[in-house]
């Protein structure tokens, strides 16, 4: 290849944007790997402040109160495996059941023939179009009247079944299937649900798990909701307990060393997930057809 300016001046903003992109998690992870009382000291060098592995210690409940504030730590507990659970039982259970049902609405809305299908998928689609905090009311009043507040499924239910946004995902790729498949399966006695399970579903692989990590990623991300509905520690999930662990400072200044540790811990799932998916998700949104 030739060396052009323009060239030149194209790899310049890609590792612009790839250093912007990337700088952050590394700070993270130079600031879990710090002591405290030095940080202040050396806020402006990229090493590590008096490298430690004691933030760590703390996130995983390996240091004790004393230990913790020697280091500079908020010596508050955090129960980083208790949340950890809860976060992954509700993501997984949510990217579940949302998947799962969206790919189910959207077949109908796509696959099959009834009256009024176009203008009610419209009216539906309209969703997208309504910020979710509209509906926050709502459904805390609905979770709340079914007695699930400070519960897991009180956090899942908003969400659990589908969202428009994954029925239009999904519709968009069931579009594209030759509809020469179906009708081959209706003359060899399929029905409806067979094909669906039997073979629109596994030729559908790839956007199921696309949606599959976007949704689980959207939901470990989340934190109003979670804060919202679950207020008792059995409830709390991990991005909720980050910002209570945050507030727990007796001495004055967040522990950010600790914070730091349980952040980038806790990004590690979500991290991997698009290290080892990535080019399927940007492969299935092309093929969706969205722009």
């Amino acid at each position: 290849m030739r060396l052009t300016w323009g060239r030149v001046l194209a790899w310049a903003v890609l590792w612009f944007f790839v250093l912007a992109t990337v700088l952050p998690f590394y700070w993270m992870l130079r600031t879990a790997l710090s002591d405290n009382h030095a940080l202040a000291a050396q806020s402006f060098s990229l090493l590590p402040a008096d490298l430690t592995l004691g933030p760590f210690e703390r996130v995983f409940g390996l240091a004790t109160p004393e230990e913790a504030l020697a280091e500079g730590g908020s010596g508050a507990s955090l129960d980083f495996w208790l949340y950890l659970r809860n976060s992954l039982v509700v993501a997984t259970a949510v990217t579940v059941g949302q998947v799962l049902f969206s790919s189910m609405a959207a077949y109908a809305f796509a696959r099959l023939r009834w009256p009024g299908r176009d203008a009610w998928f419209a009216v539906f689609l309209g969703a997208l179009l309504v910020p979710p905090i509209f509906t926050s009311l709502p459904n805390f009043l609905t979770v709340k009247s079914l007695g699930l507040l400070n519960t897991l499924p009180g956090i899942m239910l908003p969400s659990l079944f589908m969202t428009p946004f994954a029925i239009f995902f999904m519709r968009q790729f069931f579009l594209g299937i030759p509809r020469e498949i179906d009708e081959a399966a209706m003359i060899d006695g399929a029905k409806p649900w067979r094909i669906f399970f039997r073979i629109v579903l596994p030729i559908s692989a790839a956007p199921v798990t696309t949606l599959g990590i976007l949704t689980f990623v959207t939901t470990w991300n989340d934190y109003f909701w979670p804060l919202l509905v679950g207020q008792t520690e059995q409830s709390k999930v991990l991005t909720v307990a980050l910002g209570v662990f945050r507030s727990q400072t007796p001495q004055g200044a967040p522990d950010w060393a600790g914070l730091m540790a349980a952040s980038l811990v806790a990004a590690l799932p979500v991290m991997v997930l698009y290290a080892v998916f990535g080019r399927r998700v940007i492969n299935s949104i092309g093929f969706s057809g969205i722009k």
